[in-house]
């Protein structure tokens, strides 16, 4: 399927509504999260622009290059788009860069190695396998990995046409719950590779089920 851009007030809309709700929300959750405020919720939106923009231009995010957009990505979700407040984290941004880059068997090369070997696989399996990898031990990120890896998600999914991925009242439970079982968890470790296929199996329906293209402009 052609790519398409993000109904970004759509999102917002979306994203508000589970504000809104995120008291009741909370409470269901196995391990609770903490409350999305303006800052979050705004910082999202900025990424969900950026990924946008990569769609709008056709940039490959995981081509060699341009790894730096994932990382930036990183960088909205936590600090936005302001300058100033980015000079207030420079230094765990500088911190975020070095762990993207340098961990030892992981990373962002071990990412888009992951990627490589799975790319026969249909776009709800890539992008959730993608989306375990992020989170699972050592996480892609020192911070944020749920929100950047969501971002990362849409990307792929609706680079391939399909709906993006955003959290929603409906399906916030459904997201947050296994996303905290695929936190604790060592990647290649044995109880990983036990549980991926499960885990991976899991989100894939999270995704297609709740794949809503009223999140989708079509490109034209």
């Amino acid at each position: 399927m052609r790519p398409a851009r993000l109904n970004l007030p759509q999102i917002d809309s979306t994203l508000r509504a589970v504000q809104a709700d995120f008291g009741r929300i909370n409470a269901t959750l196995c391990a609770p999260r903490d409350p999305m405020s303006d800052e979050v919720r705004n910082n999202l939106m900025a990424g969900y622009c950026r990924v946008d923009d990569a769609l709008a231009s056709g940039i490959d995010l995981f081509e060699l290059g341009n790894s730096r957009s994932l990382l930036d990505l990183n960088t909205l979700v936590l600090c936005g788009p302001d300058l100033n407040r980015r000079k207030e984290f420079a230094r765990h941004i500088a911190s975020t860069e070095r762990h993207f880059y340098g961990q030892e068997g992981g990373g962002i090369g071990a990412l888009t190695e992951w990627l490589q070997r799975n790319n026969g696989e249909d776009v709800w399996r890539r992008a959730a396998g993608v989306y375990i990898h992020i989170l699972s031990q050592p996480e892609l990120y020192i911070e944020g990995n749920h929100r950047t890896g969501a971002l990362i998600m849409s990307y792929l999914l609706a680079r391939e046409g399909q709906p993006p991925f955003v959290l929603s009242v409906e399906n916030a439970k459904a997201y947050f719950d296994p996303s905290t079982l695929v936190q604790g968890i060592e990647r290649g470790s044995l109880r990983m590779l036990i549980r991926l296929s499960n885990l991976k199996k899991r989100f894939a329906c999270l995704l297609e089920d709740t794949a809503d293209r009223g999140y989708l402009i079509p490109l034209t």
